[in-house]
């Protein structure tokens, strides 16, 4: 899956996600900011927040006080880190509506519509929704190391007891399957997969770069 980009002219911001275009003769508009702590399903707060993109370089400025200045980092389009110096990642999983800032610490949804800001998004497991799998969740997950400082979405989709397909959203917008089948996971998406068994969670890496924990109770339910 890609990351869509946001552009700048001298004085035009123009907003590409999923293929919906959006023009503002401005060069930063006043956006709606939902917080998500990591590891929580519902926004601790929703807020107005001015959001803008100048070669490359974004700022988010918060109605809480809260000042995000990103610079973008590596290869990747969606790569950046803030003003500590920590990585964070950029992804298109709420599509025209806006773009998902994934920090260690929290996730924030910033919606280019500003006209909702008292109703958050409960939508923090984006792009997977309960309407199409069994069951949504965020699960531990990190890049480069195994630190699991990152929460990642999943969508669950359960078969047989112990059978499960689990779809997670890496922090960098890149899907990943792993199928579940008694004791052994296998993944079609490429990359050499190794895993093992703690506590009867399952730790894994795909060419010890993309690392994940999928917990018990994702493939079993409960």
């Amino acid at each position: 899956m890609k990351t869509n980009s946001v552009y700048f002219a001298v004085w035009t911001l123009s907003v590409i996600t999923a293929g919906f275009f959006v023009e503002v003769n401005a060069d930063s508009i006043t956006a709606r900011c939902d917080i998500y702590p990591r590891g929580e399903d519902h926004a601790s707060a929703s807020m107005s927040c001015g959001f803008s993109q100048q070669q490359g370089f974004v700022t988010i400025d918060r109605s809480d006080g809260v000042f995000h200045d990103l610079k973008p980092e590596g290869s990747g389009p969606g790569d950046f880190s803030d003003q500590n110096g920590r990585p964070v990642y950029r992804q298109s999983g709420i599509g025209k509506h806006g773009l998902i800032f994934r920090f260690p610490e929290e996730s924030v949804f910033v919606f280019l519509d500003a006209s909702s800001v008292d109703d958050p998004a409960d939508s923090p497991t984006a792009p997977y929704t309960t309407s199409e799998y069994d069951a949504t969740t965020l699960l531990s997950c990190s890049l480069g190391k195994a630190s699991y400082d990152q929460d990642c979405p999943a969508g669950i989709l359960r078969g047989d007891s112990g059978s499960a397909s689990i779809r997670i959203m890496n922090p960098k917008g890149v899907e990943r399957v792993f199928n579940f089948e008694g004791d052994n996971v296998t993944t079609p998406g490429g990359g050499s997969i190794g895993w093992q068994r703690q506590e009867g969670d399952w730790y894994l890496n795909i060419d010890d770069n993309e690392y994940y924990i999928v917990i018990e109770a994702a493939v079993y339910g409960g």
